[in-house]
Protein backbone atom coordinates (compact mmCIF):
# COMPACT_ATOMS: atom_id res chain seq x y z
CA UNK A 1 0.00 0.00 0.00
CA UNK A 2 1.17 3.65 -0.79
CA UNK A 3 0.40 6.42 1.91
CA UNK A 4 -0.66 9.72 0.35
CA UNK A 5 0.41 12.34 2.73
CA UNK A 6 -1.66 14.56 4.28
CA UNK A 7 -0.56 17.72 3.07
CA UNK A 8 -2.03 19.80 6.05
CA UNK A 9 0.32 20.43 8.69
CA UNK A 10 -2.36 22.23 11.22
CA UNK A 11 -4.66 18.92 10.64
CA UNK A 12 -1.52 16.68 11.50
CA UNK A 13 -0.67 18.08 14.56
CA UNK A 14 -4.02 18.33 15.58
CA UNK A 15 -4.40 14.24 15.07
CA UNK A 16 -1.23 13.61 16.79
CA UNK A 17 -2.18 15.82 19.86
CA UNK A 18 -5.97 13.50 20.21
CA UNK A 19 -6.08 10.31 21.97
CA UNK A 20 -4.65 7.59 18.85
CA UNK A 21 -6.70 5.44 17.06
CA UNK A 22 -7.50 2.29 18.79
CA UNK A 23 -10.75 -0.06 19.53
CA UNK A 24 -11.71 -0.48 23.08
CA UNK A 25 -13.59 -3.13 24.72
CA UNK A 26 -15.85 -2.58 27.77
CA UNK A 27 -18.16 -4.37 29.47
CA UNK A 28 -21.71 -2.73 31.19
CA UNK A 29 -24.71 -2.57 32.65
CA UNK A 30 -23.52 -5.07 35.37
CA UNK A 31 -22.08 -7.33 32.71
CA UNK A 32 -25.24 -7.18 30.81
CA UNK A 33 -23.90 -5.28 28.05
CA UNK A 34 -20.91 -5.58 26.09
CA UNK A 35 -19.53 -1.89 24.72
CA UNK A 36 -16.79 -1.60 21.80
CA UNK A 37 -16.01 1.87 21.01
CA UNK A 38 -13.12 3.17 18.46
CA UNK A 39 -11.84 6.16 17.52
CA UNK A 40 -11.01 6.24 14.05
CA UNK A 41 -9.71 10.01 13.34
CA UNK A 42 -6.28 9.46 11.90
CA UNK A 43 -7.84 6.64 9.98
CA UNK A 44 -10.56 8.41 8.17
CA UNK A 45 -8.20 11.06 7.36
CA UNK A 46 -5.38 8.83 5.54
CA UNK A 47 -8.76 6.94 4.07
CA UNK A 48 -9.70 10.63 2.67
CA UNK A 49 -6.09 11.79 1.34
CA UNK A 50 -5.75 8.18 -0.24
CA UNK A 51 -9.22 7.80 -1.99
CA UNK A 52 -9.21 11.79 -2.82
CA UNK A 53 -12.69 11.98 -1.66
CA UNK A 54 -14.82 15.22 -1.48
CA UNK A 55 -16.79 16.75 2.04
CA UNK A 56 -20.24 13.96 1.19
CA UNK A 57 -17.94 10.73 -0.21
CA UNK A 58 -15.63 11.12 3.07
CA UNK A 59 -18.41 10.98 5.33
CA UNK A 60 -20.15 8.23 3.66
CA UNK A 61 -16.90 5.63 3.35
CA UNK A 62 -15.76 7.15 6.68
CA UNK A 63 -19.02 5.86 8.56
CA UNK A 64 -18.28 2.14 6.57
CA UNK A 65 -14.77 2.60 7.63
CA UNK A 66 -16.08 2.63 11.21
CA UNK A 67 -18.52 -0.11 11.45
CA UNK A 68 -16.31 -2.42 9.76
CA UNK A 69 -13.95 -1.43 12.54
CA UNK A 70 -16.50 -2.02 14.91
CA UNK A 71 -18.15 -5.45 13.29
CA UNK A 72 -14.59 -7.34 13.54
CA UNK A 73 -14.27 -7.22 17.76
CA UNK A 74 -15.89 -10.24 17.50
CA UNK A 75 -13.56 -11.67 16.04
CA UNK A 76 -9.73 -13.08 16.55
CA UNK A 77 -6.72 -13.83 15.08
CA UNK A 78 -6.93 -14.01 11.14
CA UNK A 79 -10.49 -13.44 11.10
CA UNK A 80 -12.26 -10.92 8.68
CA UNK A 81 -15.55 -9.44 7.69
CA UNK A 82 -16.76 -8.23 4.44
CA UNK A 83 -19.59 -5.38 4.31
CA UNK A 84 -21.38 -4.50 1.35
CA UNK A 85 -23.78 -2.38 0.83
CA UNK A 86 -25.19 -2.67 -3.06
CA UNK A 87 -27.30 0.48 -3.69
CA UNK A 88 -29.42 2.40 -6.63
CA UNK A 89 -28.35 5.74 -5.11
CA UNK A 90 -25.29 7.77 -6.70
CA UNK A 91 -22.86 6.10 -5.01
CA UNK A 92 -23.68 3.11 -6.14
CA UNK A 93 -21.88 1.06 -3.54
CA UNK A 94 -19.97 0.55 -0.62
CA UNK A 95 -17.31 -2.42 0.36
CA UNK A 96 -15.30 -2.77 3.13
CA UNK A 97 -12.91 -5.45 4.45
CA UNK A 98 -11.98 -5.14 8.17
CA UNK A 99 -9.58 -7.42 10.20
CA UNK A 100 -9.47 -8.96 13.99
CA UNK A 101 -6.38 -7.17 14.36
CA UNK A 102 -7.15 -3.44 13.33
CA UNK A 103 -6.94 -2.91 9.96
CA UNK A 104 -9.73 -1.42 7.65
CA UNK A 105 -9.63 -1.17 3.51
CA UNK A 106 -12.60 -0.38 0.90
CA UNK A 107 -13.95 2.04 -0.87
CA UNK A 108 -16.90 3.62 -2.72
CA UNK A 109 -18.51 2.23 -5.90
CA UNK A 110 -18.72 5.97 -7.26
CA UNK A 111 -17.20 9.40 -5.83
CA UNK A 112 -20.63 11.56 -6.35
CA UNK A 113 -20.81 15.24 -6.93
CA UNK A 114 -20.92 17.27 -3.93
CA UNK A 115 -24.26 18.05 -3.81
CA UNK A 116 -24.42 18.54 0.69
CA UNK A 117 -21.80 20.86 1.56
CA UNK A 118 -22.17 21.44 5.18
CA UNK A 119 -24.20 20.38 8.15
CA UNK A 120 -25.62 17.17 8.72
CA UNK A 121 -25.55 15.26 5.57
CA UNK A 122 -28.31 13.20 4.24
CA UNK A 123 -27.48 9.95 3.47
CA UNK A 124 -30.79 8.33 2.26
CA UNK A 125 -30.68 9.62 -0.85
CA UNK A 126 -27.29 9.05 -1.49
CA UNK A 127 -27.77 5.07 -0.96
CA UNK A 128 -31.24 4.75 -2.45
CA UNK A 129 -32.98 1.35 -2.49
CA UNK A 130 -30.43 -1.48 -2.20
CA UNK A 131 -29.26 -4.06 0.29
CA UNK A 132 -26.65 -4.92 3.03
CA UNK A 133 -24.50 -7.62 3.31
CA UNK A 134 -22.27 -8.70 5.80
CA UNK A 135 -19.71 -11.49 5.86
CA UNK A 136 -17.93 -13.69 8.46
CA UNK A 137 -14.47 -15.15 7.22
CA UNK A 138 -13.14 -17.08 9.33
CA UNK A 139 -9.94 -18.55 9.78
CA UNK A 140 -10.70 -21.67 11.23
CA UNK A 141 -14.12 -22.47 9.14
CA UNK A 142 -13.65 -22.58 5.28
CA UNK A 143 -17.52 -21.78 4.84
CA UNK A 144 -18.03 -18.09 5.24
CA UNK A 145 -21.02 -17.29 7.04
CA UNK A 146 -23.29 -14.50 5.00
CA UNK A 147 -26.40 -12.63 5.85
CA UNK A 148 -28.17 -9.46 4.05
CA UNK A 149 -31.22 -7.55 4.62
CA UNK A 150 -33.15 -4.89 2.25
CA UNK A 151 -31.88 -0.72 3.12
CA UNK A 152 -34.81 0.43 4.94
CA UNK A 153 -33.37 3.48 6.64
CA UNK A 154 -30.44 4.35 4.39
CA UNK A 155 -28.23 4.83 7.45
CA UNK A 156 -26.00 3.11 8.08
CA UNK A 157 -26.31 2.66 11.98
CA UNK A 158 -29.98 1.84 11.71
CA UNK A 159 -30.32 -0.76 8.96
CA UNK A 160 -26.91 -2.37 10.93
CA UNK A 161 -29.34 -2.63 13.32
CA UNK A 162 -32.18 -3.96 11.53
CA UNK A 163 -29.02 -6.58 10.35
CA UNK A 164 -28.55 -8.04 13.60
CA UNK A 165 -32.20 -8.16 14.92
CA UNK A 166 -33.43 -9.89 11.77
CA UNK A 167 -29.94 -12.67 10.43
CA UNK A 168 -28.39 -12.97 13.69
CA UNK A 169 -31.35 -12.32 16.29
CA UNK A 170 -28.91 -10.03 18.74
CA UNK A 171 -30.35 -6.87 19.73
CA UNK A 172 -27.52 -4.36 19.00
CA UNK A 173 -27.00 -0.74 18.95
CA UNK A 174 -24.95 1.00 16.61
CA UNK A 175 -23.47 5.09 17.18
CA UNK A 176 -21.68 6.71 14.45
CA UNK A 177 -19.65 10.30 13.92
CA UNK A 178 -18.08 12.04 11.92
CA UNK A 179 -16.46 15.76 13.33
CA UNK A 180 -15.01 18.35 10.59
CA UNK A 181 -13.82 21.94 11.00
CA UNK A 182 -15.08 24.55 9.22
CA UNK A 183 -12.63 24.19 6.56
CA UNK A 184 -14.23 20.21 6.68
CA UNK A 185 -11.67 18.84 7.69
CA UNK A 186 -12.60 15.46 9.49
CA UNK A 187 -10.95 16.49 13.05
CA UNK A 188 -12.93 13.57 15.08
CA UNK A 189 -14.47 10.41 14.09
CA UNK A 190 -15.68 7.50 16.59
CA UNK A 191 -18.23 5.07 16.95
CA UNK A 192 -19.82 2.39 19.30
CA UNK A 193 -21.55 -0.88 19.19
CA UNK A 194 -23.70 -2.33 22.21
CA UNK A 195 -24.82 -5.91 21.91
CA UNK A 196 -26.73 -7.65 24.26
CA UNK A 197 -24.90 -10.49 26.08
CA UNK A 198 -26.74 -13.89 26.83
CA UNK A 199 -28.72 -14.19 29.59
CA UNK A 200 -29.57 -10.45 29.32
CA UNK A 201 -32.65 -8.71 29.93
CA UNK A 202 -34.60 -8.09 26.70
CA UNK A 203 -35.02 -4.95 27.50
CA UNK A 204 -31.41 -4.01 28.68
CA UNK A 205 -30.61 -1.46 25.11
CA UNK A 206 -34.21 0.17 25.72
CA UNK A 207 -32.11 2.79 28.30
CA UNK A 208 -28.93 3.28 26.02
CA UNK A 209 -30.99 3.46 22.98
CA UNK A 210 -33.41 6.62 24.47
CA UNK A 211 -30.08 8.03 26.03
CA UNK A 212 -29.33 11.55 23.73
CA UNK A 213 -25.12 10.89 23.88
CA UNK A 214 -22.92 13.44 23.19
CA UNK A 215 -21.17 13.26 19.79
CA UNK A 216 -18.32 10.86 20.33
CA UNK A 217 -16.24 12.22 17.22
CA UNK A 218 -16.42 15.84 18.65
CA UNK A 219 -15.43 14.64 22.60
CA UNK A 220 -12.35 12.95 20.55
CA UNK A 221 -11.40 15.61 18.80
CA UNK A 222 -11.59 18.02 22.06
CA UNK A 223 -9.17 15.61 23.33
CA UNK A 224 -11.39 13.62 25.26
CA UNK A 225 -10.58 10.01 25.92
CA UNK A 226 -12.82 6.93 25.18
CA UNK A 227 -12.16 6.08 28.42
CA UNK A 228 -13.35 8.81 29.99
CA UNK A 229 -16.00 9.13 27.90
CA UNK A 230 -17.62 5.92 28.74
CA UNK A 231 -17.13 6.89 32.75
CA UNK A 232 -18.99 10.21 32.13
CA UNK A 233 -21.93 8.84 29.90
CA UNK A 234 -22.36 5.04 30.74
CA UNK A 235 -20.97 3.85 34.48
CA UNK A 236 -17.59 4.36 36.36
CA UNK A 237 -17.45 1.05 37.14
CA UNK A 238 -18.00 -0.24 33.31
CA UNK A 239 -14.96 -3.35 33.16
CA UNK A 240 -12.09 -2.41 30.43
CA UNK A 241 -11.57 -5.91 28.77
CA UNK A 242 -9.30 -5.31 25.84
CA UNK A 243 -7.33 -2.55 23.42
CA UNK A 244 -6.52 -3.20 20.12
CA UNK A 245 -5.26 -0.31 17.74
CA UNK A 246 -6.86 0.59 14.37
CA UNK A 247 -5.99 1.86 10.66
CA UNK A 248 -6.43 2.17 7.22
CA UNK A 249 -4.45 -0.17 6.12
CA UNK A 250 -4.10 -2.50 2.70
CA UNK A 251 -2.37 -6.11 2.01
CA UNK A 252 -1.22 -5.09 -1.78
CA UNK A 253 1.70 -4.82 -3.33
CA UNK A 254 3.70 -3.56 -5.97
CA UNK A 255 5.01 -7.82 -6.34
CA UNK A 256 1.26 -8.64 -6.33
CA UNK A 257 1.10 -6.81 -9.26
CA UNK A 258 3.19 -7.93 -11.41
CA UNK A 259 2.78 -11.40 -10.49
CA UNK A 260 -1.14 -10.74 -12.01
CA UNK A 261 0.58 -9.11 -15.16
CA UNK A 262 2.95 -11.98 -16.20
CA UNK A 263 -0.23 -14.44 -15.37
CA UNK A 264 -2.39 -13.06 -18.23
CA UNK A 265 -2.99 -14.59 -21.16
CA UNK A 266 -0.88 -14.46 -24.06
CA UNK A 267 -3.05 -12.90 -26.26
CA UNK A 268 -3.43 -10.48 -23.14
CA UNK A 269 0.13 -9.93 -22.84
CA UNK A 270 0.83 -9.39 -26.51
CA UNK A 271 -2.11 -6.51 -26.60
CA UNK A 272 -0.57 -4.83 -23.75
CA UNK A 273 3.31 -4.94 -25.49
CA UNK A 274 1.61 -3.99 -28.89
CA UNK A 275 -0.76 -0.88 -27.55
CA UNK A 276 0.40 0.17 -24.28
CA UNK A 277 -0.17 2.45 -22.65
CA UNK A 278 3.05 3.16 -21.00
CA UNK A 279 3.74 3.46 -18.34
CA UNK A 280 0.62 1.12 -17.72
CA UNK A 281 -0.78 2.02 -14.57
CA UNK A 282 -3.06 -0.24 -12.07
CA UNK A 283 -4.89 0.60 -8.91
CA UNK A 284 -5.65 -1.09 -6.42
CA UNK A 285 -9.52 -0.19 -5.48
CA UNK A 286 -9.53 -0.88 -1.82
CA UNK A 287 -6.87 1.75 -1.06
CA UNK A 288 -6.12 3.88 -4.60
CA UNK A 289 -2.38 3.19 -4.32
CA UNK A 290 -1.01 3.23 -7.93
CA UNK A 291 1.49 0.79 -9.21
CA UNK A 292 3.19 1.75 -12.36
CA UNK A 293 5.20 -0.24 -15.14
CA UNK A 294 6.99 1.11 -17.48
CA UNK A 295 8.08 -0.27 -21.17
CA UNK A 296 11.02 -1.83 -20.37
CA UNK A 297 9.76 -3.64 -17.18
CA UNK A 298 6.45 -5.07 -18.91
CA UNK A 299 9.01 -6.10 -21.73
CA UNK A 300 10.82 -8.71 -19.49
CA UNK A 301 7.29 -9.18 -17.60
CA UNK A 302 5.33 -10.61 -19.98
CA UNK A 303 7.55 -12.50 -22.65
Amino acid sequence: MIKKELNNDILAGHLASIQEDGRHIFILNKSNIRCTIVNGSTMLNQMRANHELNYVDSYVLGEAYLAGALLCSTLKGEDRIQLTIECGGPIGGVYIEAGASGWVRGYLKNHGEESQTEGVIDTNPLYGPGFLSLTKLLEDNKTPFSGQVMLQYGILEKDLQVYFTESEQTPSLFRLSIAYDKDQNIIGAGGIFFQVLPGSEENALSALDEMKLPSLAQYLAKGGTIEDYVSENFEKEAIHLATTPLAFTCSCERDNFASYLSRLPRKEKDEILANGPFPLELVCFNCNSKYEFEKEELIKLLK
